[in-house]
């Protein structure tokens, strides 16, 4: 996971230490401004903002919903854990989903199961890369919606794993009513290891936000989250490396679906026509015929025998986190994500990873699951 620096980072990195004022206050966010700018423009959106996390971005999220505590955000079970803390934390209802069991995202029929006259949003992530059939989903909602005899709630995307990401309706961040990133040292692209930001096509919900990270802006409540220049201008610099970045992830993961195809047992992740997938995490899925412990034996002979490592992207949030189990009682357990996380797994995957390294991995699973995976 992850990308990188080049000598771009590092000279962007001191050209704004030599810009820094010593005894004036004439500090300016020339920076943040650009960085700004320009990912506005790479995604399509009319607005985005800059903040110092990922983390924060979904919880300003939430607070720009200005719903009632209680209402009701629907959200997909697998997922990662502080997707759904941002719900619980502005004092929302979670409302858990099944996915689709091929990508990993919320499943659009969900939808019409889960949507009641309090349901205020629905909270959409893009998994591992895989963009969501946000087409679909809006679909579903607005018929939902009319049905219930309510208005159309809004569409909250979580891109954290899916910048450079498209869909029919464009790159992701130019769909729903806002979208989140996450600039986590992690992530496809990167801020000196922390940053987000949020777009919009919502003037008004940009200028909330932009209340909201700096103070308030001397107007309402708001507390300092603020991007640094620093961090803006190495964003700046990833920004324009992203696509690049994302290509040598992609060809990487297209050469080992095909070394992988024919794989007993083994179901890889596919593309659909018309969406960029830009394998944040490159995820399989052990067929459900195999031995129960499966997926768990593999994962260790991996580890163990071939230096290979793996991740679990990701269990449904109610078993690896107490708060949200005890917040969606009642709801769970969630057959179709528990089957899917119980046969996924997801090997090591990077841009700077040597061709032989990927041929390797793929090895070590097919040969695993021809042999001891069989037994």
């Amino acid at each position: 996971m992850g990308g990188w620096y080049t000598e771009a980072e590092h000279a962007a990195l001191a050209q704004v230490l030599a810009e820094m004022p010593s005894w004036t206050d004439q500090y300016t966010r020339r920076h943040q401004e650009e960085f700004e700018k320009a990912f506005a423009a790479y995604t399509g959106a009319g607005f985005a903002v800059s903040v110092n996390s990922g983390g924060v971005a979904l919880d300003l999220a939430m607070t720009c919903l200005d719903a009632e505590p209680g209402a009701e955000v629907i959200s997909c079970a697998i997922n990662f854990p502080g997707t759904h803390l941002a719900v619980l934390g502005a004092g929302f209802r979670l409302v858990l989903a099944e996915p689709d069991p091929h990508t990993l995202n919320l499943d659009p029929d969900e939808i019409a199961r889960r949507m009641t006259p309090r349901t205020t949003a629905v909270l959409v992530t893009h998994m591992n890369g895989q963009p969501a059939d946000l087409v679909a989903i809006e679909s579903e909602t607005t018929s939902r919606a009319a049905a219930l005899g309510i208005g159309p709630p809004r569409i909250v995307v979580d891109a954290a794993r899916a910048a450079g990401a498209t869909t029919p309706l464009g790159p992701v961040g130019s769909g729903g009513w806002l979208t989140m990133f996450s600039f986590h040292r992690k992530k496809l692209m990167t801020t000196l290891g922390e940053g987000g930001m949020l777009t919009t096509d919502c003037e008004a919900t940009a200028h909330r936000i932009r209340q909201l990270r700096s103070f308030g802006l001397g107007q309402t409540l708001g507390s300092s989250h603020r991007m640094t220049e620093f961090q803006a201008a190495v964003g700046s610099v990833q920004l324009k490396r992203l696509d690049t970045m994302n290509d040598q992830r992609i060809a990487l993961a297209r050469e080992r679906t095909r070394l992988l195809t024919g794989t007993p047992g083994l179901h890889t992740p596919g593309e659909r026509a018309g969406y960029r997938h830009v394998y944040y995490l490159y995820n399989v899925l052990l067929d459900a015929a195999l031995p129960a412990g499966t997926r768990d034996r593999l994962r260790d002979a991996l580890r163990e025998e071939h230096a290979i490592g793996t991740v679990i992207a990701n269990p449904p949030t109610y078993r690896v986190h107490p708060l949200i189990a005890k917040a969606t009682a009642g709801q769970w357990p969630l057959p179709v994500a528990e089957d899917v996380a119980s046969r996924l797994l997801c090997p090591a995957l990077h841009p700077l990873m040597s061709p032989e390294d990927n041929t390797r991995t793929a090895e070590a699973l097919t040969t695993w699951l021809r042999t001891a995976g069989a037994a």
